[in-house]
């Protein structure tokens, strides 16, 4: 059967309904993991999380991912993990630590596994850490527990990351081998600017704190 006509039994799927807990997952968590930046910035004290974004996976990616992993459809919520995806932003590589640390003490969602790209990078280059959560989400027809994968890194492997999947959409994951070797020689400078940026971590949020009062100062005298 043609994904593009994929059934569930003898019923075509209904790709809206099917991703809509995906979509709302990804609304609360946003929401929650901004909150985490809310609460570091109130108490006036480093932030691991820059910014938090959120997408659900369009259907058309959904299908080709399936056809290449072999996922029958009646096993997408088991095996597809990144349906829902959450991306966590930070400043310094210690800080994606610190973040793992903060999601494996929350008790709003389950954590069922995690990636470590970073000590461990793909072939190609690639650094991220994963987690993959089990995340309940409530609805009109009681409680559904749906996957979710949150990708935590910095703004330097993102940046590499993103112009990686531009490349491999691109090229449909077969590159030139000139390009290859030039992206590797990429990803690597990338971790050896966060190094960089690590070795004067206290200089950078010393400056950031200054910049941050001399802010609120400013608000606080307008009438």
């Amino acid at each position: 059967m043609h994904w593009n006509e994929i059934r569930r039994g003898d019923q075509a799927v209904d790709w809206e309904e099917f991703l809509t807990p995906y979509k709302q997952a990804v609304d609360e968590l946003k929401v929650k993991l901004k909150g985490m930046r809310t609460q570091f910035e109130k108490e006036h004290t480093h932030c691991p999380i820059e910014f938090v974004t959120g997408r659900v996976k369009p259907v058309a990616s959904i299908i080709e991912k399936a056809n290449i992993k072999g996922i029958p459809l009646d096993r997408l919520e088991a095996e597809m993990q990144d349906i829902a995806g959450l991306r966590m932003m930070c400043q310094f590589v210690d800080d994606i630590k610190l973040v793992v640390g903060l999601l494996r003490r929350r008790n709003d969602f389950r954590i069922v596994e995690e990636k470590d790209y970073i000590s461990n990078k793909k072939p190609s280059g690639y650094r991220s850490y994963h987690v993959i959560i089990e995340y309940p989400v409530q609805t009109i027809r009681g409680e559904k527990k749906i996957l979710a994968e949150i990708q935590i890194r910095t703004l330097a492997m993102n940046f590499w990351a993103t112009i990686e999947h531009s490349l491999n959409y691109k090229y449909k994951g077969r590159f030139p081998e000139e390009i290859n070797l030039r992206l590797k020689r990429a990803a690597e400078a990338a971790f050896r600017l966060d190094e960089e940026m690590s070795e004067i971590r206290e200089e950078i949020q010393e400056a950031q704190m200054y910049f941050s009062k001399n802010k609120e100062r400013a608000e606080r005298k307008k009438p």
